[in-house]
């Protein structure tokens, strides 16, 4: 059995830095399954997928080595591990619109997502009753200063050992740092089919355009807006005559069962995302 470990490298960029991580690895035995990478004025992110054999891991040494290795180059560099039969644990973003949160409630109680709710973070108080009452922990964070805001997230995720993120109509663009720390794990649900209507107010766009057309994208978050990978599309016809409430009422009836249609194939683990684009293998 294959154990799997997700690393991420984020800092100011200097020469060197791939080649001393993966370096590391390969003195650890590591087998590096997936590898990406990228630059953004002058800030160096990275993302490696690496596996051992079951007798060759030793996640300690793993995990003080990139540690030393993070101090030694100024960079942040994290390793979470994951086991292929462990139960996922799941962080649910919301902010005030609560149906989608509340048919994730649903499907979890009703197992039919096999993951675990770790946490649910919001910038506003309102469903928090919503959460006490399923039994989930709740945690309100302002999002007045996004950096603060974010570093505040990133340390409840790991103090939750969170393997992945759903956002649940979370009205809050997360930050390319942000993002990294999660690359191709975070879940979100948009109200459009995408690539078309990117950003607030889908719906009175899909309305004021005229089109025939509409639904709801359940997509990776990608460093830039809507524009991430996407895992599952829903649509819906627009009949003569109907107004802009009965277009954001059709499609919020698809958000929910597209967001579970995409956990449910994230969680099967057999998506994979090859130049942005997310195939089922």
């Amino acid at each position: 059995m294959k154990h799997f470990a997700t690393i991420t490298v984020i800092g100011r960029d200097k020469t060197g830095v791939i080649a001393r991580v993966t370096g590391f690895l390969f003195a650890q035995r590591a087998n590096i399954e997936a590898m990406e990478e990228q630059v953004t004025r002058g800030h160096f992110s990275m993302t490696i997928q690496a596996s051992w054999s079951h007798r060759e891991m030793d996640s300690a040494a793993v995990e003080t080595g990139l540690e030393e290795l993070g101090k030694a180059l100024r960079m942040q560099i994290k390793a979470r591990f994951t086991e292929p039969r462990k139960r996922q644990r799941t962080a649910i973003f919301v902010t005030r619109e609560s149906h989608c949160f509340e048919g994730l409630i649903k499907a979890f109680k009703s197992r039919q997502i096999k993951a675990d709710v770790a946490a649910v973070i919001s910038n506003h108080r309102d469903l928090e009753s919503l959460a006490t009452k399923a039994g989930l922990k709740f945690f309100y964070v302002p999002w007045d200063d996004r950096t603060k805001a974010e570093e505040l997230v990133l340390q409840l995720l790991d103090d939750h050992e969170v393997d992945f993120v759903i956002l649940a109509r979370f009205m809050k663009i997360l930050s390319a740092h942000f993002v990294w720390h999660y690359k191709n794990k975070i879940i979100n649900i948009h109200p459009s089919m995408l690539p078309s209507f990117p950003g607030a107010q889908a719906y009175r766009q899909a309305y004021e355009h005229g089109v025939k057309i509409a639904g709801v994208t359940a997509h990776f978050v990608s460093m830039h807006l809507d524009e991430g990978p996407i895992i599952a599309q829903s649509s819906f016809a627009i009949r003569p005559g109907m107004d802009l409430k009965q277009i954001l009422a059709a499609g919020q009836k698809l958000e929910t069962p597209t967001l579970i249609r995409a956990i449910r194939l994230y969680l099967s683990q057999r998506l994979d995302v090859y130049w942005g684009v997310v195939k089922e293998i």
